[in-house]
């Protein structure tokens, strides 16, 4: 027996010499870690007050930067370590200590993060404080590392400390769970109290999660490196001796006999029968939510697999016409699944309609992928028609990489021009709605307008406005391009001329300007006339009154006579085989329409 132990003995003291821990060592780091459990230290304190407000601030923000560093001050590691320390060397005197200045550390730092939260104007709970609120074994495993690297790294020399301590900080994360702990029992004070008991129990068993974690892997760390030498435990307690702490602990424990029988703590397999017990202790809650977690995990791995299916299925046989020409495009696809029915809600963007024959060839042929019955299989397809040149534009292209020359300025601007023209000319209007013009502007910060111009008897309603300016925006390719469109009203004007009279009124001549002006703008534009004569009227007025607008737009407004026509009616908008109404009192009249002159072929 007595060689056995001399073997485990052996065993720890070379992996001591081989980390380059001494025996010199090995009491400067149970002299700091005792020296850490301190409560008469004001810098501790502020350390775990300012952490606080850091990480409660952090989380309230749901910035994980400022989160982090409040990680990185990481002020709980120490009594944490020395709870280890305690348990690993049965040093109760130690580990009283170091309950006593966590129990403290963690009251302080919960009250101080309820005033924070109390203080605040919005108490909403971000993602940052719902992400600690479910731990699972996960959370445990990250915990046991980084408590064994934790203590590795303390026990060696200041350069293992320095490469190591900031990343365990990081990953244990002790300050912020103690934090929303202090943010639920604020809000279970303040708003609700169901939902602040929830965030609060959820944060509470990530924070003890890690406390026991790293207490139980820093003990493992200290057994394994022989931390407790006798020449460490004869300078440990001269140190407890002129130590007033440790001292007063001992005085406590000397007045109960129960107690001092306790130190040391019995035998090495009995401590850590007791940090075993607390892991296991921990599995059960945390057990059952990474059960939870994989129940989820599997569940969007297969929405994954359904989305997948789905979509290969529309793109490989269903998105393309007989001629296999681009026919349609996916522009949104979700899936979902309830009561073994698996509904697909599909966006697309296609040149032709889809048939209800090809709706129920989609549903059957996803059914027999999914292996299911059709009747639980269920399409709700939402088409967005458009011209079949934007679907072949969002095929995607393999080519192969080139060296290509930096364009001008002016190749720029052409080609620019030209992928206007391209997106703008067959751009679909409302029924009525003809495109007379359309023109592009990028100003000083880089933001790029497009002004539309179309004529039609009324403008066009804001839903159809929205429809125009989406599908402008999706054909440029510039989601936050400014899309005005400029009404121009077909019935642009009405001219009332007196009895008998070819002279076009004073009050009218702001009308032929408007005329005049729109034909100038937009040399695509044409007027027609509609004369009405009154009963006695010969037929020599309608030329008159015509010729002198013609004469007006021509002299003022140099409009050629080539855009002007008119539509031969007789009196009273008759024809010219018409009778005439005998009671009619009608006025003479000239009404004025624009019409878009089309392209040539």
């Amino acid at each position: 027996m007595r060689q056995k132990t001399y073997s485990w003995q052996s065993i720890r003291d070379w992996l001591a010499n081989q980390m380059g821990i001494s025996e010199q060592r090995k009491v400067e780091v149970y002299l700091e870690i005792s020296q850490a459990a301190t409560l008469k230290d004001a810098t501790y304190w502020l350390q775990i007050i300012f952490a606080a407000g850091i990480a409660t601030i952090g989380l309230a923000l749901s910035s994980p930067a400022v989160i982090i560093g409040a990680m990185l001050i990481s002020p709980l590691m120490g009594p944490i370590l020395s709870l280890g320390l305690g348990l690993a060397a049965g040093d109760f005197v130690l580990l009283v200590r170091a309950i006593a200045n966590l129990g403290l550390s963690c009251a302080v730092a919960i009250s101080f993060a309820m005033l924070l939260i109390f203080s605040l104007p919005f108490k909403e709970a971000t993602s940052e404080i719902l992400a600690r609120t479910t731990p699972n074994t996960l959370d445990l495993g990250v915990a046991l590392f980084s408590g064994a690297i934790g203590t590795i790294a303390t026990c060696r020399p200041v350069k293992g400390v320095i490469t190591s301590i900031p990343g365990v900080s990081i990953a244990v994360a002790l300050m912020p769970p103690l934090c929303v702990v202090g943010y639920g029992v604020g809000i279970a004070f303040s708003l609700n109290f169901d939902d602040g008991l929830q965030i609060a129990r959820g944060g509470g068993l990530l924070f003890l999660t890690n406390l026991v974690a790293i207490a139980f892997a820093s003990a493992l760390v200290f057994i394994a490196l022989h931390i407790d030498t006798s020449l460490v435990r004869e300078q440990v307690k001269l140190w407890e001796v002129k130590d007033q702490e440790s001292n007063a602990v001992q005085s406590f424990l000397e007045r109960y006999g129960f107690l001092k029988k306790l130190r040391p703590i019995g035998s090495l397999p009995g401590r850590l029968f007791v940090g075993f017990l607390a892991i296991a202790a921990l599995l059960v809650p945390l057990g059952n939510a990474f059960m939870k977690l994989t129940e989820e995990v599997s569940q969007k791995q297969q929405q994954n697999s359904l989305r997948r299916i789905a979509t290969n299925l529309w793109q490989t046989k269903f998105s393309s016409d007989l001629t296999d020409q681009p026919r349609s495009s996916i522009e949104r696809l979700s899936i979902s699944e309830k009561d073994r029915t698996v509904t697909v809600r599909l966006n697309i963007f296609t040149s032709k309609l889809y048939s209800p024959e090809e709706r129920a060839a989609y549903v059957q042929e996803l059914a027999r992928k999914l292996n299911r019955d059709p009747r639980k299989v269920q399409l709700l397809l939402t088409e967005i028609p458009t011209a079949a040149n934007e679907i072949l534009a969002k095929k995607e292209e393999v080519v192969l990489p080139e060296v290509i020359k930096a364009p001008s300025l002016s190749d720029l601007q052409k080609e620019l021009l030209q992928g206007l023209e391209t997106a703008i000319a067959n751009l679909n209007l409302p029924i009525n709605a003809q495109l007379v013009n359309y023109a592009l502007t990028i100003g000083n910060n880089t933001s790029v307008q497009v002004t539309i111009a179309y004529l039609s008897d009324r403008p066009i309603s804001e839903d159809a406005r929205s429809l125009v300016i989406g599908d402008v925006q999706r054909r440029l390719d510039i989601p936050d391009a400014k899309v005005d469109l400029e009404y121009i009203n077909q019935a642009i004007a009405e001219i009332s001329f007196e009895d008998n009279s070819v002279t076009i009124p004073t009050s009218i001549n702001a009308q032929l300007d408007q005329v005049g002006n729109l034909l100038q703008r937009y040399p695509n534009l044409k007027v027609n006339f509609s004369v009405s004569l009154r009963n006695l009227e010969n037929e020599s007025l309608r030329r008159g009154r015509i010729q002198a607008i013609a004469s007006y737009l021509e002299t003022k407004w140099q409009i050629t006579p080539n855009r002007l026509s008119s539509l031969q009616i007789n009196n009273i908008g008759q024809t010219s085989n018409s009778p005439l109404p005998a009671n009619s009192t009608q006025e003479g009249k000239v009404n004025l329409r624009l019409a878009v002159v089309p392209k040539p072929l």
